[in-house]
């Protein structure tokens, strides 16, 4: 959906707000407002010809963001915050351009492009741009994380980047997840929901020092692990659960178990993320002159007839119908 007019409508799940088609003497206005509907009321100065876009997409309870815009300032404070409903989020945000300032729970630090951080909207936070940005984020209901008060604020305002394990492996999850949060299914999102509070747990307990060989939170960073590898070889046809012990140095047994976790087993999940990909490319412009077996063989399905089966038992139509059926570059 995109809302390209000076006066917004609601903030509807996979909407878009762009300033491009907003006339330049109310782009500014619009950009704060789109902002404000998106994220949370706070006090925002920016140019005065602002610029920008933010996409919002849904994944069960949590809300996949990208905001694209010129410099801006922005404030939440204790009177915006007592004057909120429904705001009650934590926000976890990669910064993929530009430069960022980040003040918080007695924290005040600078943010480099691949870095995350997280911010709480419950509590005052400042959160500065000086320069041409795009961040993408996952905004947390609180309720549904689990994690102390004291411990969120000992988690705030303070940038996670690629040189740690976590950072390593949370910044291309996450940004993966946003760019692609529109495509899936809604039981295979709030699926997906349910992993990104583990992560948010995970990460927590990292930072607060508790992570531990036989703690539920070294097993949920072994699955992280595992899952970042199942989908850099997707496109692998020998990709099975016994590959992927022994690339861990792990049993094949605790492989399963740790699949318990996720109330799925491993085959399934490899087989799901590798129909999530064929879903996406038969919907792609530049996919169009491919045959379906091709793009099943691409992620890895080594028989045409078979993928095409498993593809309509998952989505309800055959891969041909959908390919017809989608708008291509909207899937």
């Amino acid at each position: 959906m995109s809302s390209d007019s000076s006066t917004l409508g609601p903030a509807l799940p996979g909407t878009l707000h762009t300033t491009d088609s907003v006339p330049v003497h109310r782009r500014r206005a619009y950009w704060r407002e789109a902002l404000s509907q998106t994220f949370w009321a706070a006090d925002r100065s920016a140019p005065e010809v602002g610029r920008g876009a933010v996409r919002a997409s849904l994944l069960g309870p949590i809300r996949a963001v990208t905001a694209d815009g010129d410099p801006l300032r922005a404030s939440r404070t204790r009177r915006l915050i007592a004057g909120s409903d429904n705001e009650d989020f934590l926000v976890v945000k990669l910064l993929s351009r530009g430069v960022a300032r980040i003040e918080q729970d007695g924290r005040d630090a600078c943010v480099r492009p691949g870095q995350l951080f997280v911010y709480d909207m419950a509590r005052p936070v400042h959160l500065a741009f000086p320069q041409g940005f795009r961040t993408k984020s996952l905004m947390l209901p609180r309720e549904i994380l689990g994690v102390s008060e004291s411990d969120l604020q000992r988690i705030t305002a303070s940038p996670l980047g690629s040189e740690s394990a976590l950072g390593a492996l949370l910044t291309p999850f996450l940004s993966r997840l946003v760019d692609t949060a529109a495509t899936y299914p809604q039981r295979t999102g709030e699926a997906i929901a349910r992993n990104v509070v583990d992560l948010v747990q995970t990460l927590a307990e990292e930072r607060l020092g508790r992570a531990t060989a036989d703690t539920p939170t070294a097993a949920r960073m072994s699955l992280l692990r595992i899952r970042a590898y199942i989908d850099q070889h997707l496109t692998d046809p020998d990709l099975t659960p016994d590959a992927i012990a022994r690339a861990h140095h792990i049993s094949v047994r605790y492989l399963h178990k740790l699949f318990e976790l996720e109330d799925i087993t491993v085959s399934r999940w490899i087989q799901q993320r590798r129909l999530e990909q064929c879903r996406r490319d038969l919907a792609r412009r530049q996919a169009v002159g491919l045959t379906i077996a091709a793009v099943a063989h691409r992620w890895g399905f080594a028989s045409a007839s078979h993928f095409s089966r498993v593809f309509r038992a998952t989505y309800g139509v055959s891969p041909v119908e959908w390919r017809n059926s989608a708008a291509p570059g909207d899937a």
